[in-house]
């Protein structure tokens, strides 16, 4: 994605349920068409950023863009992983994203073992980068504080 940060806001849906039940690393879903509607040229892959639920405090993500195998790889999905622990499911909640930075491309594992240590690296990794002060300040851009429309995509 050439255009950083980027800025996507929508209703939290039900995905595949394989998140949090197969590799332990909760994610959030969006809709089809905040999906849809991000830039043509978004590349799959792995990306990092601020993401906040509702009007709730902002917190670090990592962010999956993947070709969906559900939909025979003709659609993308979004997956978001928020570094926070909820105490309950968010379901219907406005999510709120803005993605600063891209760690990796998407790519295929062997073993569920080796998906998992990866995504576990790549949190790391996003912890580190959004540390840095041209990402940290994103924390606290306007974005999280307005009003919130439904949906809203664009930068």
């Amino acid at each position: 994605m050439r255009l950083l940060p980027y800025f996507c806001r929508g209703q939290v849906v039900r995905g595949f349920g394989r998140g949090s039940k197969q590799l332990g690393i909760p994610t959030a879903n969006f809709p089809e068409q905040v999906v849809d509607n991000l830039p043509a040229d978004v590349s799959t892959g792995i990306y990092y950023g601020w993401a906040s639920v509702g009007s709730g405090e902002v917190h670090k993500m990592v962010v999956s863009i993947g070709w969906n195998p559900y939909y025979k790889n003709t659609k993308k999905s979004m997956e978001t992983h928020i570094m926070h622990t909820f105490k309950e499911d968010f379901y219907g909640e406005i999510l709120n994203v803005a993605i600063v930075g891209y760690l990796r491309p998407e790519k295929n594992f062997d073993s569920l073992e080796s998906l998992i240590s990866a995504i576990q690296g790549d949190i790391e990794e996003a912890k580190k980068r959004l540390d840095l002060p041209e990402h940290l300040k994103l924390k606290e851009d306007n974005f999280f504080q307005v009003s919130k429309s439904k949906i809203m995509n664009g930068h």
